[in-house]
């Protein structure tokens, strides 16, 4: 598999690991009973409230940057360039889960700019640019 592919997997594992740890936030928060329920009118706080909306933005990164890199991967666009990206995109991913679940607003944001910007390029690299 190529660097950029994997490391698309590795982005795989982190949002379900962030999956895994916003709902056992949750079942501490509320227990289990009403998280199998049908979750009307459940309000996280805290961890679990901060975990649930980094696993949304994560899957819609994940949404985002899995066609970009396909499409490099498949054009053979600047491989090295896209493995190097994609290493970027990683580990401001991971940043942005970590800043987080901790509450760390202003580095939060500059992780998710990065990995945004990340994904950007790599459209630009798919696209030939």
């Amino acid at each position: 598999m190529t660097p950029e592919l994997t490391y698309l997997a590795y982005f795989g594992l982190l949002v379900i690991a962030t999956l895994l740890v916003q709902v056992l936030a949750a079942m501490l928060q509320v227990g289990l009973p009403p998280l199998a329920g049908n979750r009307e009118g459940l309000v996280f706080t805290g961890l679990a409230f901060r975990m649930e909306r980094a696993a949304n933005n994560s899957l819609l990164a994940l949404a985002l940057v899995a066609p970009a890199v396909i499409m490099v991967h498949l054009t053979k666009q600047s491989p090295e360039l896209a493995a190097q990206i994609m290493l970027v995109f990683l580990l401001a991913r991971i940043a942005y889960v970590v800043l987080y679940a901790f509450g760390i607003a202003w580095f939060r944001t500059l992780a998710w700019v990065a990995s945004f910007g990340c994904t950007a390029l790599l459209y630009a690299k798919a696209l030939g640019f």
